[in-house]
């Protein structure tokens, strides 16, 4: 794509001193023989190496919920994310500098990820873009918070006391300079699903001239020493805009490129999009997945050449009694927790009445604490109960689940049998 179709950007300029991510890198270690694009990596920070491709939990709260920093650790997790927004509004990233940054605040000590807070301020707005693809189009006027937003930023009303704060490019790149992440990202639009594309269009640029005012800060603020600053492709589901899109992360001196915003109303279209702007997008540099990890997707993503990806869904599912289960569940078990005409899924609901007298764990091979100490019977009880603990063994199941499919998929990358390994983890039934 020509320079000249990004005129959009010319205002802005780039920062005269580039930065350079001296205490970072990222090495490819092996690429597929098998046609696809995907590949084995080492992300290195200054708070250790993260394998790649690699799963990020979300510590929404600078918490993974009902988890500790040492269950993570125990269960194979090598970097976590933290939510600007939230953090912002509480207990706010002035103190959480002080106590140190996040890796001390929080204990976890290893590698970290901040988004930018655009996601949380947009959605509050307009739905979020998973809502999108459950058919959630639009938020009740009450739970809405996004007051405007302009070419200086975002302005949204406190949901902790109801005051009034605006979120600029500059602002955001300071809030995650004291919350102290490896990783953190530009300030972007997520644009919804159910907008005219040259709103999309229009609100895209304004997120790449968002993205050259957070790199001068970046810049500014001399932030390369600890951190590493990611663009984000947007451009919904358009092609065009995608390819606009990547061509202007990729020419901006970013350190990682992520894929955000809409990526459609269904699985397939989301496939599309990001097939198509990971093709695109430099492949020295780690590409991550902003919000999505079902297995499907995962698989999918990896042989696109995604290297990581994160979502709050292993750990919500948890909480609420979902266990995540590999295709052998349902060759073997089959139920579900129901009858055989049960629809086959990535999990199973552990709430279900046939698990009540189940004195099996959710998974005899799955090597996680929950599993190799409490039964399906056991944790029925406790979620039917409302005891917390059920929600924690559950979710340290799903944890570790996460982290044993992203080893094993790595693995398979360097065997050539990725597609084989894909087999043993989703069932034909969910590709029908």
């Amino acid at each position: 794509m020509p320079a000249a179709s990004l005129t959009h950007i010319e205002s802005v300029g780039l920062p005269s001193d580039a930065p350079s991510y001296p205490f970072f890198a990222f090495d490819i270690v092996h690429e597929s023989t098998d046609g696809s694009d995907a590949c084995c990596g080492v992300l290195r920070t200054p708070h250790g190496d993260v394998e790649t491709p690699n799963f990020v939990f979300c510590g929404t709260k600078a918490s993974v919920k009902g988890l500790t920093p040492e269950q993570l650790r125990e269960a194979g997790t090598q970097i976590v994310l933290s939510n600007t927004y939230h953090l912002l509004v509480w207990p706010g990233s002035e103190l959480v500098e002080d106590m140190g940054g996040l890796q001390e605040f929080t204990g976890f000590r290893g590698p970290m990820l901040t988004d930018s807070g655009g996601y949380q301020i947009f959605s509050m707005g307009h739905g979020s873009v998973s809502s999108e693809i459950k058919g959630q189009r639009t938020l009740p006027d009450e739970m809405r918070s996004l007051i405007d937003i302009s070419e200086e930023g975002a302005t949204f009303r406190s949901y902790w006391d109801g005051s009034v704060k605006t979120l600029t490019p500059e602002s955001s790149i300071l809030v995650q300079k004291q919350l102290g992440a490896d990783i953190i990202l530009v300030l972007d639009e997520c644009t919804p699903f159910n907008v005219e594309k040259s709103y999309t269009e229009s609100s895209m640029r304004r997120s790449h001239r968002w993205g050259l005012r957070s790199l001068q800060e970046f810049s500014r603020l001399d932030c390369q020493q600890r951190q590493a600053l990611y663009g984000i492709v947007q451009g919904g589901t358009c092609p065009s805009l995608r390819d606009e899109s990547t061509h202007f992360v990729n020419t901006t001196p970013f350190f990682g490129s992520a894929i955000g915003g809409s990526l459609g109303a269904d699985r397939a279209t989301m496939h599309s999009v990001v097939a198509l702007t990971a093709k695109s997008l430099r492949r020295d540099r780690p590409i991550h997945l902003l919000g999505i990890g079902g297995v499907r997707d995962i698989f999918h993503g990896v042989r696109h050449g995604i290297d990581t990806f994160d979502c709050v869904h292993p750990t919500r599912l948890g909480r609420h009694g979902g266990a995540l289960v590999r295709r052998d569940f349902w060759d073997t078990d089959g139920s579900g927790g129901g009858s055989r005409s049960d629809k086959v899924k990535e999990h199973i609901n552990l709430k279900k009445s046939p698990f009540k007298r189940d004195s099996r764990p959710i998974d005899a091979s799955c090597g996680c604490y929950t599993c190799r100490n409490f039964s399906r019977a056991y944790l029925h009880h406790l979620l039917k109960a409302g005891e917390q603990l059920g929600g924690t063994l559950v979710s340290l199941h799903n944890v570790f689940f996460m982290n044993r499919l992203m080893r094993d998929i790595r693995s398979a990358i360097r065997s050539g049998t990725l597609d084989e390994e894909r087999s043993k983890w989703v069932h034909p039934a969910l590709d029908a």
